[in-house]
């Protein structure tokens, strides 16, 4: 797959970006609006995209090569929370900011830029590998994440990941281990229904940069730097392993893409909640994935 072909697909999904910049300045889109639109991506559209991912995936993936998915998942959070440790008081050196940098080490938007991009790319049936990150990302996040911040990790914590993204992962290995095949209707039903994910979540993610503003966001070297290490560099320093354990091409773009995906929500979310500046977050959110769209195609080379 050619830089080209990855980087014109990648621009595509910038154009979605646009057009919710656009018609967040029109007026068209507001702060309520938005929120309720996030809601629904995360609570239905993103689920039924992942159930709808399984539904083709049935019967076309050895279970070894799912297996294989789930261990790579939980390798990449595994090292990215030693980078965080690392690498964070090198970006920041107040204590609280320097738990905000290394939550965004951590979790990258594996579920609300990663769907777009990986169905983009590869086609939807790929999506399926992008379900057992999201389950190791909600099992990381309610556990490290929430101790990070907290100092200590709570029952309410562990209760919350019971939620429509993880319900919806576990039914979707349920039905790619078991070969369940859906009816028709119904899998017309979610497919288009899951559709919506990928257009709503980006202009999602465009209304957030009209919102910001370009001084915040494009102003600010060491977010450059950060983003430069996260969407680049430990993508290609975990390469080499991905080579030895990773047999199949395909499953091993996929990974790649899945290690260079942007800073997710989840780190504003949390430092929202704790009362803490979010600004460098919110402009790093915004940043990564906006340069995602050249470092994408990038990783992708790497990867043939």
């Amino acid at each position: 797959m050619s830089f080209f072909t990855v980087f014109f697909q990648m621009l595509a999904l910038l154009l979605m970006i646009g057009a919710g910049y656009f018609v967040t300045k029109k007026g068209m889109l507001d702060e309520h609006t938005n929120t309720q639109m996030s809601e629904m991506i995360v609570q239905i559209f993103n689920p039924l995209l992942v159930l709808a991912s399984a539904a083709d995936a049935a019967g076309k993936i050895p279970l070894d090569t799912i297996k294989l998915a789930g261990g790579i998942a939980a390798g990449m959070f595994l090292a990215f929370i030693i980078a965080g440790m690392i690498l964070s008081p090198y970006f920041e050196k107040d204590r609280e900011q320097k738990k905000i940098f290394q939550l965004m080490f951590v979790f990258s938007n594996v579920g609300f830029i990663g769907i777009p991009v990986i169905s983009s790319i590869f086609g939807s049936e790929y999506v399926v590998y992008v379900t057992e990150f999201m389950l190791v990302y909600t099992f990381v996040f309610y556990t490290y994440g929430i101790a990070l911040m907290d100092g200590k990790l709570t029952v309410s914590s562990l209760r919350a990941m019971v939620n429509p993204g993880t319900v919806s992962g576990l039914l979707a290995m349920a039905i790619i281990i078991f070969e369940i095949q859906l009816p028709e209707f119904l899998k017309t039903a979610v497919t288009y229904l899951g559709n919506v994910t990928s257009p709503m979540a980006l202009v999602a993610v465009g209304f957030a940069l009209a919102a910001s503003g370009f001084g915040k966001i494009f102003g600010q070297p060491r977010l450059y730097v950060f983003a430069f290490v996260k969407l680049l560099v430990l993508p290609l320093l975990m390469l080499p392993l991905l080579r030895l354990v990773i047999g199949e091409s395909d499953l091993l773009a996929v990974c790649m893409v899945m290690f260079g995906m942007p800073v997710g929500n989840m780190p504003l979310i949390l430092g929202n909640q704790k009362g803490m500046d979010v600004t460098a977050c919110s402009a790093a959110i915004i940043l990564t994935t906006v340069l995602c769209v050249l470092t994408v195609p990038v990783l992708m080379i790497f990867a043939q």
